[in-house]
């Protein structure tokens, strides 16, 4: 096994991952920093929790697209696409507000 550092969005991590794949291991963080950073710039979206689980979902919305033709994205539009994904932002603000302000 293999330790390697890399920071998401400033934030430092350590991960361990199998003797040559840490070059596609820091490939996915570069991904993963550049999605959450975009998403914390547009400045719609507070909160780390709340950045990685849109990033997941963009992720998952286009890993889910491209997988299949069967998928359940294949034959969405990317706007409707888009729109799901801006729902489950609203539904994730609702469920987590009450939580951010306790901190």
């Amino acid at each position: 096994m293999t330790t390697i550092d890399v920071s998401i969005m400033g934030q430092p991590y350590r991960l361990v991952c199998k003797e040559g794949e840490e070059i596609a291991l820091k490939q996915a963080v570069a991904y993963l920093d550049e999605r959450m950073s975009a998403i914390r710039d547009a400045g719609k979206i507070k909160g780390t929790d709340r950045i990685a689980v849109m990033a997941a979902l963009g992720i998952a919305a286009d890993f889910l697209g491209t997988r299949s033709a069967d998928g359940p994205f294949a034959n969405m539009p990317l706007a409707e696409v888009h729109e799901k994904i801006t729902a489950m932002n609203a539904l994730l603000d609702g469920a987590l507000a009450p939580q951010e302000r306790l901190f």
